[in-house]
């Protein structure tokens, strides 16, 4: 009860540091599971068109992560546990995006990870639908995050098709 008062009454800008810090450090945990794969087994995978260059990937989702703990914390400072539900939805949507890095990368599944990326990219929507509901520049914030998954889905699908032995 003491956190969740202390949360409450929290100055917004320590609020926003949380949001990131929750954001980002999933961004690390999805780091984790990609750093040995990309060293040694993605440089070998046949890659589909339109595949960026590698470097690409880590300031994407940094500017993606950030634009994440922005929406979220703007719909908090708005409606505190009033948004509890929508606030819910964008940490399971979180979690399906380390997931699938762990899927993908970790254990070198693209056909799994395909179907996880899909249901990813589906929470996604729903997350932009109910931040859309409290407060639609929250959504719009969650906006280029849908798109690239849905480019990352292009890819996914291209990985496995090229890919399957």
């Amino acid at each position: 009860m003491l956190f969740t008062i202390s949360v409450v009454n929290a100055q917004p800008w320590l609020v926003l540091i949380v949001f990131l810090a929750i954001c980002l450090g999933a961004g690390g945990l999805s780091s984790f599971f990609t750093a040995s794969s990309v060293r040694d087994w993605y440089p070998q995978l046949r890659k589909p068109p339109g595949t960026p260059p590698s470097w690409v990937f880590g300031p994407v989702w940094t500017a993606l992560y950030v634009l994440m703990a922005i929406s979220a914390w703007l719909v908090w400072r708005e409606y505190h546990w009033g948004a509890a539900p929508a606030v819910l939805i964008f940490f399971a949507q979180l979690a399906l995006n380390v997931a699938w890095s762990g899927i993908f990368f970790g254990s070198r599944m693209p056909g799994v990870a395909l179907a996880e990326i899909v249901v990813l990219w589906l929470a996604i929507a729903f997350n932009l639908f109910a931040f859309y509901v409290l407060l639609p520049w929250a959504a719009w914030l969650l906006l280029p995050y849908w798109l690239w998954v849905t480019y990352a889905i292009y890819l996914n699908f291209g990985f496995w098709r090229l890919n399957r032995k």
